[in-house]
């Protein structure tokens, strides 16, 4: 429906036209960035040029742009998004400023976050219920670091949709070089985060360029604008419609033959007739109504407002959660979670706060902090507190127990708020962390190391690793072969393997692909992902050595700080790190299943070599470049390694 047929049907039938205009997708979102960025006048653009500015509005921003002068003589468009007096008078944004707007296919509300890094705390506040995130970038200056702070934030809290927007092409002649250096630049940086689809698209707000219509000083681009992107992203898929959960608001009793269950579904669908359980008191039943304002319905689904009546009278109240039975939360005193915090006065391990999470309200504290998260470098540092705006991981633990998903899987029922005994304010606000999840995303670090209790009887005369060399008849190790896609990994694993049993050595491979097909099944490819994959089966590695067994671990693992935490889990005296390698003509020539070719075009994402970064070992222990060596010479050099090494 276009602008012109949407004023003929306001014109025509009004009631029409709202209930179209009330069936239409709403899609929130934010803009985020360094400071100076055009985040406001980003905003201004996509308001004015969409035709969604009054001339009220127009009039007393074009007075405004004539008392401050900063956009070169033209109307100053970020006057329409920075409401404060403040924010006006400064230049900048303060608090996190809220427009709504809708075009012929979508609703919007759209958010401009603060850039300073003082209001971290009000970004974060912002992303919260956001589908989609812009990140804005000066083509002059590139990734700075309020752009690493926010793209953080943004992993941090799971929005799945990224948009890039290079911005103030105008000041750098509309250069494709400098457009490619950026998002070269900050695709580098983002493989150490959990970013969800990512999207780049170059920009001038000022000028108009690819925001709601397409430029025409960018002929080299090729993609949509940005207008066009917000459209027709797909976001329906984003919630969660498979974990049933429906925290209790309120139990609705007007009289003795009705008991109503009220609150809004946080995820999943619930049917008439599907059998429920309440957490935690595990009482089960099933549901007879679901009734709702406009009248009973048959199904519903999340963010729907219901009211679940039951077959059986159950124990169920204010904060307890109604799920499927095959299908349950965690239900815990103590979680591990990610703590962003607000308060003027620092988080403290030990002191009491409250704790909301979904319906419910329970006393808790801070029990450890883990650590602190440089939101500029990604770093990890030790703190004994988290001062406003900081960030860290800490173990939380309440009075009583809590029915939670991780944050990754269910944003509804993983996140939670911090609140103030004494002046009942809101200090922080938190994501759980589930270590046994495999989307546990930047927080989750499944490599910490964590000693296991020894289970053996002391009856037993336990069976160790001398024994198991002595029958073998040699070591044990784990030889990592890395390496780029196409260099040769698996091909040398597999004959490195036959040579090894010919010889009469206990030995087995890994292969990265073929693990995905078991243990790791489900893992995609992203930064975090493919870490998650090589942990997995460094874990399987370990354990084949422990039993006197050879393992060759065929994996591109392209972060060197992720090979180093592998070497660390084998234990370095029986780690070997190969590093196999060719000319990048000679691997997309390899590349069989064409993967480079789709790397290319966009359709595999984070492609180690293309669009994502590969880490060169530092210091490897054997270098074998595979234009020039024979799959039998390479072989030959890993086997005279182990033999120096006394490994076999």
């Amino acid at each position: 429906m276009t602008m012109q047929t949407e004023q003929e049907l306001i014109e025509k039938d009004i009631h029409e036209y709202l209930a179209q205009h009330e069936r239409k997708e709403l899609m929130r979102l934010l803009t985020c960035g360094s400071v100076d960025d055009g985040k406001s006048t980003l905003i201004g653009r996509l308001l004015h040029d969409s035709k969604q500015v009054y001339e009220d509005q127009m009039a007393a921003v074009t007075r405004d742009s004539a008392k401050k002068s900063s956009a070169g003589g033209e109307v100053d468009l970020s006057l329409l998004v920075d409401g404060l007096k403040e924010e006006r008078m400064q230049g900048i944004t303060i608090d996190v400023a809220y427009r709504y707007f809708s075009t012929a296919k979508r609703k919007f509300i759209i958010a401009d976050c603060p850039g300073h890094e003082q209001y971290t705390r009000n970004m974060a506040t912002g992303a919260s219920t956001c589908n989609l995130a812009i990140i804005l970038i000066d083509a002059r200056h590139g990734v700075m670091q309020q752009t690493r702070r926010h793209s953080f934030i943004v992993s941090l809290l799971g929005i799945k949709h990224v948009v890039i927007a290079v911005n103030k092409m105008d000041l750098v002649d509309f250069s494709q070089s400098r457009f490619e250096e950026i998002k070269k630049e900050y695709t580098d940086f983002v493989t150490k985060l959990e970013m969800g689809d990512l999207h780049f698209i170059p920009v001038s707000a000022l000028k108009g360029d690819n925001v709601v219509d397409a430029s025409t000083n960018m002929p080299w681009y090729h993609g949509g604008t940005l207008m066009h992107y917000l459209e027709t992203v797909h976001i329906a898929s984003d919630r969660n419609l498979i974990d049933f959960r429906l925290p209790v608001q309120y139990v609705n009793r007007p009289n003795l033959d009705y008991r109503g269950f009220c609150g809004t579904i946080a995820s999943g669908v619930v049917r008439k007739g599907d059998e429920v359980v309440s957490i935690p008191s595990g009482r089960k039943s099933k549901v007879a109504r679901i009734v709702t304002y406009d009248g009973d319905l048959d199904e519903a689904f999340a963010p729907q407002s219901i009211t679940l009546t039951l077959a059986d009278e159950i124990d169920c109240g204010r904060g307890d959660m109604l799920v499927h039975p095959a299908n349950l939360p965690r239900v815990d005193r103590s979680f591990e979670a990610m703590v962003v915090w607000m308060g003027e006065q620092a988080l403290t391990p030990g002191r009491q706060y409250l704790i909301k999470h979904a319906a419910k309200t329970a006393n808790g504290s801070c029990e450890a902090l883990r650590y602190r998260v440089d939101v500029n470098t990604l770093h990890r540092q030790d703190a004994a507190e988290l001062k406003m705006n900081e960030v860290g991981r800490c173990k939380i633990t309440l009075t009583s127990p809590i029915a939670f998903d991780p944050y990754r899987k269910n944003r509804n029922t993983g996140a939670f708020i911090v609140i103030d005994r004494l002046t009942n304010n809101t200090v922080g606000a938190g994501m759980i962390i589930d270590r046994e999840s495999t989307l546990g995303g930047f927080g989750a670090d499944l490599w910490d190391v964590v000693e296991a209790e020894n289970r053996k009887p002391e009856s037993v005369d336990p069976v160790d690793h001398a024994e198991r060399t002595t029958r073998a008849g040699h070591g044990a190790a784990t030889i990592l072969l890395t390496g780029l896609t196409g260099a040769g990994k698996s091909t040398t694993a597999y004959a490195l393997e036959r040579r090894l049993f010919d010889a009469h050595k206990n030995v087995y491979v890994l292969d990265g692909e073929n693990m995905r097909h078991g243990i790791s099944k489900g893992l995609g490819f992203s930064a975090w992902e493919r870490s998650e994959n090589l942990r997995r089966s460094i874990e399987v590695a370990k354990i084949l050595n422990d039993a006197g067994v050879i393992s060759i671990c065929a994996f591109l693992a392209p972060d060197e700080t992720i090979r180093e935490k592998a070497k660390e889990t084998v234990g370095a005296e029986r780690f070997v790190e190969v590093f196999l390698k060719a000319p990048a003509e000679t691997l997309r020539k390899r590349d069989a299943a064409g993967m480079y070719a789709k790397a290319d075009s966009g359709e595999i994402a984070e492609f180690p070599g293309v669009s994502a970064k590969y880490d060169e070992p530092k210091s490897p222990d054997l270098v074998l470049e595979t234009d020039k060596l024979t799959t039998a010479q390479c072989v030959d050099q890993i086997v005279a390694l182990l033999e120096r090494r006394k490994l076999i």
